[in-house]
């Protein structure tokens, strides 16, 4: 994909791929096609593969391969794939960034094995980004890059900008003056897009961020339209009552059961028929009272 078909596929909202299981702990695959299908169906230009909303922590690198080369399949270029690297060291990376090119992913996402201040640097992150680069194009992590802290966070931003023409987006996924100041830096190079809630998605538009990853999207889209054509038409106010009254009751208490959101949503997938509510061990899954909370509190925020 060139930057112009990418920064259409990015603007907007975004679907997150969920792994879904069934009660073994085998990965759903049959789950997994419905899901990119109703996706890709309620209006998503793009299907994001990430380390975290797709469990990568509860999968083998096998596995993750074959979760990209599935959801590929299933896209058939009707919406863009952003693949993801695992934590991994850059020659492991690099082989999967070439795995990814052959798949027909169009973009990977770059998730650092950094997992303490410290222990790499800014050179070393920008030289990690440009072999996977030579692959594939990149999306970054504003999150990933300010593992040192925001200031080298802005620093490593400039230098990719500066260093790697292969880098096309970025995933905003740190709220506040970091954010605000990294999309300001990056949005006239790169696809910039939010993660988490629309109200980080509506502090970060006026400085440029062009899409969001919308939840609503993956089981009731009626919602992510009617926020997104607010949005364009600059209509803040009834984007912002959506937000108030329907995205933050609905984090809140997701967030808030047992197995936090990821829990909720694995069984919101159950309830929409998509898949099954189930989630690998150590992870927990909702139980069937839980379930019928969940469904309750659903019908009464969502349904008129």
């Amino acid at each position: 994909m060139n930057r112009e078909a990418i920064q259409q596929a990015l603007s907007g909202p975004i679907a997150s791929i969920r792994t879904p299981f069934d009660r073994n702990g085998n990965i759903d695959y049959a789950g997994l096609r419905r899901c990119v299908d109703f996706d890709i169906e309620a209006g998503t230009g793009a299907l994001l593969i990430t380390w975290g909303d797709s469990l990568f922590s509860l999968l083998s690198d096998a596995e993750i391969g074959e979760v990209t080369r599935r959801v590929v399949d299933c896209a058939a270029g009707r919406a863009a794939v952003v693949a993801c690297t695992g934590r991994w060291a850059t020659s492991q990376a690099v082989e999967f960034a070439a795995f990814c090119r052959e798949t027909g992913a169009d973009i990977l996402q770059v998730f650092l094995p950094v997992w303490y201040p410290g222990c790499s640097t800014p050179e070393a992150i920008v030289d990690h980004h440009t072999a996977l680069a030579a692959e594939i194009p990149l999306m970054t992590n504003s999150a990933e890059l300010q593992r040192n802290g925001a200031a080298e966070g802005l620093r490593v931003a400039g230098m990719l900008l500066e260093r790697v023409e292969n880098v096309v987006a970025m995933k905003a996924d740190v709220t506040g003056d970091y954010d605000r100041a990294m999309t300001t830096l990056v949005t006239d190079r790169w696809t910039l897009f939010a993660g988490g809630q629309k109200s980080f998605h509506l502090e970060l538009w006026p400085y440029g961020c062009q899409g969001y990853l919308s939840t609503f999207v993956t089981f009731k889209p009626g919602i992510t339209r009617a926020y997104w054509q607010a949005v364009q038409a600059g209509n803040m106010a009834a984007a912002a009552r959506i937000i108030e009254k329907i995205d933050r009751p609905f984090f809140t208490r997701i967030i808030g059961m047992t197995g936090s959101f990821d829990a909720a949503l694995h069984g919101i997938l159950e309830l929409s028929a998509l898949a099954e509510r189930w989630r690998r061990p150590p992870f927990y899954s909702l139980n069937d009272g839980e379930m019928e909370e969940l469904a309750d509190f659903l019908g009464n925020l969502l349904e008129p």
